[in-house]
């Protein structure tokens, strides 16, 4: 029996980085907001989960910057596991919990190329899940999906929901990783639930997506539908550079936890300096909810012939990096975005605009 913890998501101050040494003072912040964030949170019941939003290792000058993918892949991009997810681990040791994180890193078969990747270690700071991200990439993002290599990764890892929606089976539940834009796609939540997710890290997501209620919504639609736990820690104030003296807070706050029925057990609506959001996590009650509703336990009754229908023609175009790097913003607009609206229109699923 899993007995009820609590989750804390951590809402750090953060540095930007010019090469991957810089990422000390940004690992340094966490381990001392983790203390201050873990004092009061250990008062009721045992804190067993720490997420550390996205963003929160090297910030995000790849994508502000504009930054050379193959530059940036080289000097900034790191290797999981490697020396900043050993740091991690020795957290994890530190205070006996599972964490939840984010990196660029580079994958081992792509010397040139930088991923968005989420993982989790576990209390012996042992590295137990690996998800890559693999939709809703921002327009200003510049890591590579597995979609955009699709060809070549079902060939290494196959056609599988753990090729693409790992999960975790751990002593806290069932673990599972959608990063920010992810979240917004309820195929990403469902991928995980249908491969066995209870609770579901997803961070972090800049405003303006976060001052109009988005990323709430999307939070509490994806626990909703599935039936899980969502950890959504989001960023504090971002200085561009190691030595920027003033934060930005591109964030804009609305950190949460939210429970298997699409409520908010824990928030935290403010960014002003680093700061945390706590919630307790009920895995037995979660399964218990599953096993005995009769409505809102909505996966049992998925029909899954009717829904393949829907994405029966492709949309996004797969494999667009397996034999070039990526560019700059104004090309993935024209070559990617531009042709997609088009694409919509063109098959009378979208209707243009009068002007």
């Amino acid at each position: 029996m899993i007995e009820p913890y609590n989750a804390v998501g951590l809402v750090p101050t953060f540095w930007g980085i010019r090469k991957r040494e810089d990422m000390e003072k940004n690992i340094e912040h966490i381990k001392s907001l983790t203390t201050a964030a873990f004092w009061l949170s250990n008062l009721d019941i045992p804190v067993r989960l720490l997420a550390i939003p996205e963003g929160a290792l090297q910030g995000f000058n790849d994508e502000v910057l504009d930054v050379d993918h193959t530059e940036f892949a080289r000097t900034c991009a790191i290797d999981i596991p490697g020396p900043e997810t050993d740091q991690l681990g020795e957290l994890a040791r530190q205070w006996g919990v599972f964490i939840m994180a984010q990196a660029k890193a580079r994958h081992e078969d792509w010397p040139n190329l930088f991923f968005n990747v989420g993982f989790i270690l576990d209390p012996d700071g042992n590295l137990i899940l690996k998800h890559y991200k693999i939709s809703a990439l921002l327009a200003c993002e510049r890591s590579v999906s597995p979609h955009d290599v699709f060809d070549w990764w079902i060939d290494k890892y196959g056609r599988s929901l753990d090729a693409f929606w790992p999960v975790a089976d751990t002593a806290i539940g069932r673990l599972g990783i959608m990063m920010a834009m992810e979240g917004n796609y309820p195929e990403n939540g469902r991928g995980l639930a249908m491969n066995g997710a209870e609770l579901v890290y997803r961070a972090s997501l800049p405003g303006p997506f976060t001052q109009n209620d988005m990323f709430e919504i999307s939070n509490r639609a994806r626990a909703l539908e599935n039936n899980m736990y969502v950890v959504a820690p989001n960023i504090g104030g971002y200085h561009l550079y190691p030595d920027s003296q003033t934060p930005i807070d591109a964030g804009s706050g609305q950190s949460m936890i939210v429970d298997y029925k699409g409520t908010i057990v824990g928030k935290q609506r403010d960014t002003n300096g680093s700061t945390y959001v706590r919630g307790v996590i009920d895995i037995e009650a979660l399964r218990h909810h599953r096993a005995t509703a009769q409505v809102t336990n909505w996966m049992k009754d998925i029909r899954a012939e009717m829904a393949q229908l829907i994405y029966e023609k492709p949309i996004y175009p797969k494999n667009r990096y397996l034999d070039r790097i990526p560019g700059k913003h104004a090309e993935y607009k024209a070559e990617v975005i531009d042709r997609q609206i088009g694409l919509m229109q063109e098959r009378g699923i979208w209707k243009a605009p009068s002007k």
